[in-house]
């Protein structure tokens, strides 16, 4: 039996979590918990085609979200005036 995951002629998805994380899956395949459908089904490479143009950051939602505080140089401090 072949691995389904290799089998580049099936129909595919394309999946995201909640981390904004991307996933192709075979169609045939249950969709596993915390996961939805994003794109598909329809042939592997327009699925990868898809992720390319959706998924540009490769970091999960919990890093570059709302809540995260994003790394920055201190302001330069202001002349006093006198």
């Amino acid at each position: 039996m072949s691995n389904p995951f290799d089998e580049a002629d099936r129909p595919t998805l394309v999946l995201v979590n909640d981390e904004g994380q991307h996933s192709l899956w075979p169609e045939h395949l249950a969709v596993p918990a915390g996961w939805r459908t994003a794109f598909g089904a329809a042939a592997r490479q327009e699925c990868v085609d898809h992720i390319d143009r959706h998924w540009t950051d490769m970091r999960p939602r919990s890093v570059t979200g709302p809540a995260a505080s994003p790394v920055t140089s201190p302001s330069p401090p202001r002349p006093s005036v006198k």
